[in-house]
């Protein structure tokens, strides 16, 4: 039987030349055809690959070079090659300018000071004459020095009185009044404020009642001490978060925490998250094992129907677009993580920064009263149009799921942008809403430095004195009140079966119309 003959694999060959070449040589050139085509699928393959990998480390770049402006990172973990773009160089010396008028330590009222010494001039300056007489008004110079402290300590004697009947032995009773921890209402409160307010750990606690008021204590104590100032200030706190679910702005965000297993409440080491909701005088600090929607409703309220001022995080997502204002600091860091891009993308990126740029130097206007607000609105508008097709030429870019490339990742963005596009410009319609959620973001601040402190706490409980007594000091702060006066008035309230002063504005300026009546 006749092998049949192999056909030629180069088509610039003829058949007729092919078959006059020997088989030897027409299986030489089948090998070497076939060689060809491997390195060919090879370097193809190589091809692809250094695409993936160009890619791959074009995001890894991005990422390495991700800093507080194109990204949610803190400033404080910039590195020191971030260059800092502050106000240009005035020219100007540091300090104050000439006409500024100052700000000088008030000085105390006469009455209050503990001592009065006058000082006279015995002769002229210029004639040398002696001078005797009163200045109505003379210069006042005050020197305030703390004095030791020594605490108060009230000695409480339980007699044990034998009976002449039976012999039996009883003893007397404390007061209901009389604290059984031996800590008065005062040091529960400085233990609160040192650990809520000054953020030192249970031993820094522990040293500084032992160094500042010669109290001295054990760890476990200071912990008991907290618990009962979390147990006291409980309801103002509980009032406080409902009345921050009925204002009509707030502003909200979270940030990491960490809460450990001590109690059994967190038996999968979960990362917790912490909480705020910001309105003028109030703010309410919560602390869940979960940043879902369910935390983001326990926060706000299941029935919340505010506006809302936050970021783009889809914890927040239930709540309606036309009831949002997404927080533009965090959408420019966006727009600079796409301006910094190649090619197509970082046009667009830049397209974005002026057109952002150009809105709040309206915006900056606006707040200094040389700009009216319906000047604004038309100004606004036509942002709005610009950086909407901007984002809709972004978007038109197909991005597969899990495509690394820039092109891809801006086209997400855009996209989801896009689905939010009405939450950008509430605040160019509603007076009172502010275009960033930067009030939330500095009522967090303390709780993050807190964090950094204390490493978490270990407990739910310990979750929950944290964040009540952050509740207690922004919303106080906010108020201009004292923290370690709110909170003794609170203890002392408690031990004495009445209700601790509230946390909200409207009963604290009663509160103090009837404290200065008394």
């Amino acid at each position: 039987m006749e092998k049949e003959p192999l056909a030629s694999p180069i088509a610039d060959i003829s058949a007729q030349d092919w078959q006059h070449t020997p088989e030897s040589v027409q299986r030489f050139i089948f090998s070497l055809v076939k060689r060809l085509e491997e390195i060919v699928q090879r370097v193809a393959d190589v091809e692809q690959k250094l695409t993936s990998l160009e890619e791959e480390n074009r995001l890894l770049r991005e990422k390495l070079g991700g800093n507080s402006s194109n990204s949610s990172r803190p400033p404080s973990t910039d590195p020191p090659t971030v260059e800092r773009h502050g106000k240009a160089p005035t020219g100007k010396r540091r300090g104050a300018q000439p006409g500024h008028p100052g700000h000088r330590r008030q000085l105390l009222p006469v009455e209050h000071c503990e001592k009065v010494l006058d000082y006279y001039p015995v002769q002229c300056r210029r004639c040398g004459r002696a001078l005797s007489g009163e200045d109505p008004q003379p210069l006042r110079h005050q020197v305030v020095e703390v004095p030791p402290i020594t605490p108060a300590v009230e000695e409480h004697r339980l007699h044990r009185l034998t009976c002449e009947g039976c012999g039996a032995q009883t003893c007397a009773t404390l007061p209901a009044d009389v604290p059984r921890t031996g800590y008065g209402p005062r040091v529960v409160a400085l233990v609160a404020v040192l650990s809520g307010r000054y953020r030192v750990s249970e031993r820094m606690a522990r040293e500084a009642m032992s160094d500042l008021f010669g109290v001295e204590m054990s760890v476990g104590s200071i912990n008991a001490l907290r618990q009962e100032a979390s147990q006291v200030i409980g309801a103002p706190v509980a009032e406080a978060r409902n009345f921050v679910q009925q204002q009509e702005v707030v502003q909200a965000d979270e940030t990491g925490f960490m809460q450990g297993n001590a109690d059994g409440h967190n038996p999968t080491r979960r990362k917790a998250w912490l909480w705020v909701a910001v309105t003028t005088w109030v703010v309410a600090f919560r602390i869940s094992l979960s940043r879902g929607q369910d935390a983001a409703r326990e926060l706000l309220g299941a029935t919340f129907a505010a506006i809302l001022i936050s970021d783009r995080w889809n914890g927040y997502n239930w709540v309606r677009t036309k009831q949002r204002q997404l927080c533009w600091a965090h959408l420019k860091r966006e727009f600079q993580k796409i301006a910094e891009r190649e090619g197509e993308s970082g046009l667009i990126g830049q397209a974005l920064l002026e057109e952002e740029r150009k809105l709040f130097s309206y915006w900056h206007r606006v707040r200094d009263g040389t700009l009216k607000r319906s000047s604004f609105g038309l100004y606004a508008g036509r942002i709005r149009q610009r950086i909407k097709r901007l984002l809709e030429h972004g978007a038109a870019n197909e991005a597969r799921r899990g495509d690394p490339s820039e092109r891809a990742r801006t086209s997400r963005t855009c996209r989801e942008l896009l689905k939010v596009e009405e939450a950008l410009w509430l605040f160019v319609r509603v007076e009172g809403v502010e275009p960033t959620n930067n009030a939330a973001e500095r009522a967090i601040r303390p709780a993050v430095l807190w964090r950094r402190t204390s490493f978490g706490t270990q407990s739910a409980e310990g979750s929950e004195f944290v964040a009540r007594m952050l509740t207690v000091v922004m919303s106080l702060r906010a108020q201009n009140r004292n923290v370690l006066e709110y909170m003794t008035q609170a203890c002392r309230a408690a031990r004495q079966n009445i209700a601790a002063p509230s946390l909200l504005p409207e009963l604290s300026a009663v509160e103090t119309h009837e404290l200065r009546a008394a």
